[in-house]
């Protein structure tokens, strides 16, 4: 019985610490002071999408056996969204299995208004109204980068507590979230520049910045030639500055996936990313 009962309180510890939640900033985060809306959740085919994000935060999953390498993962959803499981938790997990640390970031969103429906995601993407969606996004895309930039920076600061190595901290994103990865990479300091990072059908359109670093910051990028959003090339065009600036650069353009492919199996090819992701990571020596 003592056994099983020791047992049972190695499970509830090792998940408990696999599920840390840290706040991002001490009260509220800079700049959305009259952000006063509570964050939502809400469950779909695909896992948890969580909105209305205002107190930025990473969610810890760590491995029984660390191997020294952290990824953040940003979740997509055109900024007004999260695909908080299928593009973050269960990418998480799969790099548990690794042996990487993976923090899942929480990012600020665009507010959902209720008494504004034709601004919502939904009807958004239904009407193909994508300048007005990136109007929206715009004041917000500066916000989730300032997330993504303070996510890398407590990763960094932290390192020993959850045995990391401070030069093996990548950051990675999809949709929204590949954006927010250059956003980052791009505006980075020695304090929190990513080592190196992977936007996964990246949008183009609302990244800031264009200056790829002059430290040596290897890339991984995956996307779909059917994406139904139109964002193969901006992949393409990513991987294309990356060569020109002689940084190491890596692009899997499946034929086939459509936009959102994450961690759906979908019984094609485009299945096999996070494969091709890892042999890429125990190709530069951060995973075994």
């Amino acid at each position: 019985m003592k056994k099983i009962l020791f047992i049972i309180f190695v499970v509830v510890a090792i998940v408990s610490n696999a599920q840390k939640v840290i706040p991002l900033y001490q009260g509220i985060a800079p700049g959305s002071e009259s952000w006063n809306w509570e964050e939502k959740e809400i469950k779909v085919d695909i896992g948890s999408i969580v909105m209305d994000v205002s107190h930025p935060s990473l969610t810890a999953y760590v491995p029984p056996n660390p191997n020294g390498t952290a990824v953040i993962i940003a979740p997509g959803g055109a900024f007004h969204a999260l695909a908080f499981d299928h593009e973050g938790t269960e990418v998480a997990r799969r790099l548990n299995a690794k042996g990487v640390t993976a923090f899942v970031l929480k990012y600020r969103l665009v507010h959902d208004d209720p008494a504004h429906p034709e601004n919502s995601i939904g009807t958004l993407m239904a009407t193909g109204n994508f300048k007005k969606l990136d109007s929206l996004n715009a004041p917000v895309v500066p916000l989730a980068m300032q997330d993504g930039l303070n996510a890398v920076k407590y990763v960094r600061q932290h390192a020993a507590e959850y045995k990391i190595e401070p030069d093996k901290i990548g950051f990675m994103g999809f949709s929204a979230g590949g954006t927010l990865t250059m956003c980052v990479v791009y505006n980075a300091t020695d304090e929190n520049r990513p080592n190196f990072i992977a936007p996964v059908y990246p949008y183009e359109g609302a990244i800031i910045g264009s200056t790829v670093p002059s430290a040596k910051t290897p890339v991984f990028i995956a996307c779909a030639s059917d994406d139904d959003l139109g964002f193969a090339t901006h992949s393409v065009h990513i991987y294309l500055k990356w060569l020109e600036a002689k940084q190491p650069a890596e692009l899997h353009m499946f034929e086939k996936g459509k936009h959102g492919f994450g961690t759906k199996k979908q019984d094609l090819p485009v299945d096999t990313w996070m494969d091709r992701f890892t042999d890429w990571l125990k190709m530069h020596g951060l995973i075994k």
